[in-house]
């Protein structure tokens, strides 16, 4: 196999953000490279008939099955906005207690998402909300008490998947006690295993005997399972927990491999072929094209050196295209009007009353005004 094959190859573990509203010659050069799919961003947003229009041409460029995705959370957590439904924080649901509640906010996504041709939400938080000072979860978590998280997360899930839409729980194994931010920096967490069992893992212990398809991890170093390498980067965690102890099947996706917490370490290739090393199937790369090419270069470097990367590879490469073969749909006429309905509306005044309202020192509004390729 040349070159260009090996990086095409390795170009379907990518999920990869791009600049603008519309197909870029960078942009067509990407899909021909061959990537798994794309995610959106506010860069890329108008309003919701350029958005139907842009997931369309983008699987008609391509020529194949694309997997559309998007952060589509709620509260400040939503890269659509004008003609959505304005869906409140996760926290503010929580407060309710609801899974059948959860489970129909769940569809209420999944309708708006499939309605514009979105095949993939990375969403739900599983996080729980344990620690005030944490700068980028807060009222994106549930709740502080993980079994809520887990009931909530699995209807919402749910309902997702209902619709047609592939969810995706994060970020593992628990981002809610950190009080650094991974888009920043490399935050640590000291718990013992026991605390780690009890609390962070209990809500991804529920998605995972739920049967769900996909995790995002957290590019987090966690002490009493890996003290060298994030959680991303982790063959402990990864393989060790999230597989053998958990006996999860699904795909995983890593955060961004662009945040600092990665790239300042290891550089984005090297982070990327670090992490599909580990157990990673999917690496999101949400900046710009030339990345893409960057990380694509090495995968293939890696599989041309190492005998051992290119078993884990081709493993890799059959969960992402399981993954795509479930979700990923062709471009669809669009149905603007499943979009913010009197019903939807009606269906998210249930919790709005529960919504807090942002205030400069908020851990959320300081979460909200992060860089868009935040997950």
């Amino acid at each position: 196999m040349n070159a260009r094959e090996l990086e095409f190859e390795a170009a379907q573990l990518l999920l990869v953000g791009f600049a603008g509203t519309e197909i870029s010659a960078e942009l067509r050069e990407l899909l021909a490279r061959g990537v798994l799919g794309v995610v959106l961003f506010g860069r890329n947003v108008e309003d919701p008939a350029q958005v139907a229009r842009l997931c369309a041409e983008l699987k008609r460029a391509a020529g194949r099955p694309l997997l559309v995705a998007v952060d589509q959370e709620g509260g400040s957590v939503r890269r659509l906005r004008a003609g959505f439904t304005n869906v409140p924080s996760m926290r503010a649901l929580g407060h309710t207690r609801d899974p059948a509640l959860a489970h129909q906010v769940g569809r209420l996504l999944g309708r708006e998402l499939r309605a514009v041709g979105i095949d993939l939400n990375l969403a739900p938080v599983l996080d729980v909300d344990t620690n005030p000072q944490n700068p980028v979860i807060g009222a994106r978590a549930f709740a502080s008490d993980p079994e809520w998280v887990g009931a909530l997360g699995v209807a919402l899930g749910r309902g997702l998947e209902w619709e047609g839409v592939g969810a995706c729980a994060k970020h593992f194994p628990g981002h809610g006690d950190t009080v650094v931010d991974s888009h920043r920096a490399l935050p640590r967490l000291s718990h013992d295993l026991a605390r780690l069992s009890s609390v962070e893992l209990v809500p991804f212990r529920a998605w995972v005997h739920a049967g769900f398809g996909a995790i995002m991890t957290a590019h987090i170093l966690f002490d009493a399972i890996d003290a060298e390498r994030p959680a991303t980067l982790s063959e402990p965690v990864l393989q060790g927990l999230l597989r053998a102890r958990l006996g999860y099947e699904g795909a995983i996706l890593s955060d961004d491999i662009e945040m600092r917490a990665i790239a300042e370490r290891e550089g984005r290739g090297r982070g990327a072929a670090l992490a599909v090393r580990a157990g990673v199937d999917v690496v999101l790369a949400c900046s710009a094209a030339d990345v893409s090419g960057e990380i694509a270069a090495e995968l293939a470097r890696a599989r041309r050196d190492d005998p051992g990367f290119e078993q884990r590879f081709q493993v890799a490469k059959a969960r992402a295209r399981a993954l795509l073969l479930r979700w990923a749909r062709p471009a669809e006429a669009p149905q603007l009007e499943q979009l913010a309905t009197a019903d939807a509306l009606r269906l998210v005044s249930r919790f709005s009353e529960h919504e807090e309202p942002l205030r400069a020192a908020d851990p959320t509004a300081e979460a909200a005004a992060l860089p868009e390729a935040d997950s």
